[in-house]
């Protein structure tokens, strides 16, 4: 199956180079070199994922993201070609689901793109419920107390791994090799932003206590309640 790939970067001999490897992977991909024309495709057709650069001139790629997130549920890889976590931790907030730094390989995109779309499109027929929060996995859904709340893909899949193991605890290597897709690298703090994001999107147990509990030193616990 031809998957769509929206990509969005101003290096447009980048863009033709990774058009035509991609295109030998089965993906069909639409390229636009600038926010603008990114925000304009992003909502007017269907994508299975995006793949969006930092460095946009006009509006940036963290300015498009912030955009196009709450509007689109497909996984969205950001380029950096940035050395500090600035960007990467911005971008995670903001809903990314999976960062590349650049200059990377067409190989190591397709692999990583591949990855997201296996993750955000498995269909694991189970409904698993802890307290006041309900998870439906083949849908990929949550809700608290009934009203439904919007995850990235990233952050459904690490909270369905938190979920299925409510009352225990979840190494955070875990967590990135399952959730994320690969293990975590030196001072690597995308688990950490991830969780905070999740934190404040399901807001606390009905008695004022903390969901997700920090266990120093071994990871991170789904409170059993």
């Amino acid at each position: 199956m031809t998957v769509r790939v929206l990509l969005v970067d101003d290096d447009v001999d980048l863009c033709e180079l990774l058009t035509e490897y991609l295109a030998t992977e089965d993906f069909q991909v639409t390229a636009v070199h600038n926010g603008k024309s990114a925000l304009e495709r992003a909502t007017a057709e269907t994508w299975d994922a995006v793949v969006l650069d930092v460095m946009l001139p006009g509006m940036s790629g963290l300015d498009v993201l912030r955009r196009i997130r709450p509007l689109l549920s497909v996984p969205i890889l950001m380029l950096t070609a940035r050395e500090e976590d600035t960007d990467t931790v911005v971008g995670l907030e903001l809903g990314a689901d999976d960062y590349v730094a650049k200059p990377c390989s067409a190989r190591v995109l397709v692999a990583r793109l591949r990855a997201l779309l296996r993750r955000h499109g498995a269909d694991v027929s189970s409904f698993l419920l802890v307290g006041d929060l309900s998870l439906d996995t083949a849908r990929r859904r949550v809700s608290v107390g009934g009203l439904q709340v919007a995850l990235t893909g990233a952050e459904f899949n690490l909270l369905a791994l938190l979920v299925r193991e409510a009352g225990h605890v979840v190494a955070r290597d875990t967590l990135a090799e399952e959730g994320l897709g690969r293990p975590l690298g030196a001072f690597d703090r995308r688990i950490e932003t991830h969780i905070t994001q999740i934190r404040r999107k399901l807001g606390q147990l009905p008695d004022g206590s903390p969901r997700i509990q920090t266990v120093r030193g071994a990871g991170y616990q789904y409170v059993a309640r």
